[in-house]
């Protein structure tokens, strides 16, 4: 059986062929696959495990749990969007969540999975807003006020994100070498899976005399794309 690893469907109301998509591969996956990885921005944002009506997404959910209760071993790992996903989700969709970064092993291979925002070094305003976000004195705050707020804040956050990247050098939202290289070599890997940049491709390099492989998946609402393991070897299908 295949493995596969997914990111970035960045799912919304707004864009229903998205989730239309991810429901017709809901169903083929249990036929197919063993394992499904999800890194992180499946939603295009998230205010919260009790405000998945609020934010339409109990399909999605339903598709979630159909593909776990067939069998197939679902793991999600949190993106920038939807950070705050949390235990009552995995809970409802039979899930499991997974740190960010974190190393797995599968048909032999160990690799590296994270989200890959953390990556963006240089773009040191969404570093300083990660940091933030990601604190529990932040969420904490965050998820304490009312649904209805969440929701105006949250889509206040991602107009406002929207707006800053027409005004960014592209380079700089783009993942920094260096820091793909002490990810790898801190957590003692060759292989490296994310997603974040919606650039989907498969980069080989040199990291301490040992070739290297990076692959990165696309979203889902203008390059649909995912990565197959099957039989040892790794494949970025656009």
């Amino acid at each position: 059986m295949t493995v596969a690893f997914i990111s970035d469907l960045h799912l919304t109301p707004d864009r229903p062929h998205s989730s239309e998509m991810f429901q017709a591969f809901g169903k083929s996956a249990p036929q197919l696959l063993s394992s499904l990885y999800i890194l992180g921005d499946l939603f295009e944002y998230w205010i919260g495990d009790d405000g998945v009506t609020e934010l339409g997404h109990g399909e999605t959910e339903s598709t979630i749990k159909s593909i776990a209760d067939s069998g197939v071993k679902v793991f999600f790992l949190h993106g920038n969007r939807d950070f705050l996903v949390g235990d009552e989700f995995s809970k409802r969709t039979g899930c499991t969540l997974l740190p960010d970064p974190v190393v797995i092993e599968e048909d032999g291979l160990r690799i590296l999975l994270t989200h890959g925002d953390s990556l963006c070094v240089e773009d040191i305003e969404h570093q300083e807003a990660r940091k933030n976000m990601l604190s529990s004195k932040w969420k904490v705050a965050f998820l304490e006020t009312p649904l209805r707020q969440r929701f105006e804040t949250a889509d206040r956050m991602r107009k406002g994100s929207e707006l800053a990247k027409k005004t960014k050098p592209m380079e700089i939202m783009d993942v920094t070498q260096s820091a793909v290289e002490e990810m790898m070599r801190d957590h003692g890997v060759n292989i490296m899976i994310h997603g974040h940049t919606h650039k989907p491709a498969a980069h080989e390099f040199t990291l301490d005399g040992q070739l290297a492989r990076r692959f990165v998946l696309g979203d889902w609402y203008e390059q649909k794309s995912i990565i197959l393991l099957d039989q040892g070897k790794l494949t970025l299908r656009k």
